[in-house]
């Protein structure tokens, strides 16, 4: 039987898939929020490729992410990462587009969005938000 992984057309496909979130998420000013994320991270870069390696393993394929790191705890990963249900559902929305401009769809990228639904919605949590005390000192306006 076939990998999810194999299903969406291997790791070139994947990763394909990978950067075009990344250049989503890098170039469309409504993603900035989510950009802006990475700012106190190691940076997008990072991130690419640690995603790649995280969703091969992830659909079953080679499972880069824990041969490196030793783990594939999602909380783990993002327990330091303010992420709020607006991140989440943004973060859903713009994988789906990224899926969208690969032209990758079927039973295989349905059920990956199923699974990457749960996942995200997970990691919602109370860490801190910085990105309202950084909005607070710029003198933007931030809700309550």
């Amino acid at each position: 039987m076939s990998s999810a992984l194999d299903q969406l057309g291997g790791e070139e496909s994947l990763r394909a898939l990978v950067e075009q979130f990344y250049d989503r998420m890098e170039a469309d000013p409504a993603v900035y929020s989510l950009h802006r994320l990475h700012f106190r991270g190691h940076g997008l870069n990072h991130t690419r490729q640690a995603q790649f390696e995280f969703l091969s393993g992830f659909l079953g394929g080679r499972a880069y992410y824990r041969e490196r790191f030793g783990h594939m705890d999602l909380r783990e990963i993002h327990a330091h990462v303010p992420i709020r249900e607006a991140d989440a559902e943004l973060w859903l929305e713009t994988f789906d587009a990224a899926l969208e401009d690969c032209e990758l769809r079927g039973p295989a990228v349905d059920k990956m969005r199923t699974s990457l639904r749960r996942a995200a919605l997970m990691l919602v949590n109370d860490v801190p938000d910085w990105r309202i005390e950084v909005d607070r000192e710029e003198g933007q306006e931030v809700p309550e």
